[in-house]
């Protein structure tokens, strides 16, 4: 079964560069059909999706994020990275990684809190 993991700094500063990376197992991030998505949670909000990068290696974002998001991956590690320029504390949020498919967004990692703060 694919299990997901993402790491990265709890605290950051406003205006830094914040990256998250998620380290997948069970499964590689190369096998077609799958997209490596990072979705997020911010406190009393819903959940917004920030992007995904596929299986081919092309990554596509949320319009709203995309001057400030960029999604990689290695595949030698069998990791995909999230970074997010210019952080404010609006940006603090529990940042997941999830494996999707064209129908589902079945396999989640446990989630890393990201808290912007000076």
């Amino acid at each position: 079964q694919v299990q997901l993991q993402e790491s990265g700094p709890g605290l950051v500063k406003p205006s830094q560069t914040v990256s998250l990376t998620c380290t997948v197992s069970g499964g590689s991030i190369t096998a077609k059909g799958y997209y490596w998505t990072w979705i997020r949670q911010s406190p009393g909000k819903g959940l917004e999706y920030m992007g995904a990068v596929g299986y081919s290696g092309r990554a596509e974002y949320n319009p709203s994020l995309q001057s400030r998001t960029s999604i990689s991956r290695d595949t030698s590690k069998n990791q995909f990275t999230l970074q997010l320029a210019s952080v404010t504390p609006e940006d603090t949020a529990v940042y997941y990684c999830v494996r999707a498919t064209a129908s589902d967004y079945k396999y989640w990692g446990q989630g890393t809190q990201v808290t912007v703060s000076s």
